[in-house]
């Protein structure tokens, strides 16, 4: 087998999105960040697990001094959204009066961005903005603006460039689909 097909779990995957196109999905974002907030003093909130990796690359492209943290929401369960949030864990900046940059790996449904923004209203936040690498447009239901978009995708299940299958494939620096 080849690395245009891989096995995580019982599930096959072919190679979808490579890497040099999410390098410059990531870059256009940077470039636009740059532009943008470099006087703004945001924070960037990654939301892990699956930004980890979009996370890191866009922090090597930005320009500007700013500032990092990190925070945990879950919501998938196998290949499907379980339709239901989970708590924000180990978020305890002080945000009040400050630019926040959500970086997310992936935005279908929009669930889970409208409990993060829901917490950072009640926080106080000066203004967000959202960054998200992948949006599924055929799965979003949020009625919030998505403001750095990198790749529109159909509304496959994937894994790779930090996307996982149950806990499995994130490392893989190119996204696969799922093949069925």
């Amino acid at each position: 087998m080849n690395d245009s097909v891989i096995k995580v779990h019982d599930k096959y995957f072919k190679k979808s999105i490579l890497f040099e196109e999410i390098d410059k999905a990531i870059q256009d974002i940077a470039d636009r960040l740059n532009e943008e907030l470099e006087y703004k003093n945001p924070l960037f909130l990654s939301v892990l697990n699956g930004a980890f990796m979009f996370s890191s690359e866009l922090f090597k492209k930005l320009n500007f001094p700013c500032e990092i943290s990190f925070v945990k929401l879950a919501s998938y369960s196998g290949t499907s959204s379980t339709e239901t949030v989970r708590q924000l864990i180990g978020f305890d900046e002080d945000i009040k009066g400050r630019t926040v940059v959500i970086i997310e790996d992936i935005v279908d449904t929009g669930l889970t961005m409208e409990r993060i923004l829901e917490q950072l209203r009640i926080m106080k936040a000066a203004d967000v903005k959202i960054a998200t690498l992948l949006l599924k447009p055929e799965a979003f239901k949020g009625s919030y603006a998505l403001d750095y978009v990198g790749i529109e995708i159909p509304n496959d299940f994937i894994v790779g460039f930090g996307l996982d299958y149950n806990k499995r494939g994130r490392n893989y620096k190119d996204i696969y689909k799922v093949v069925e």
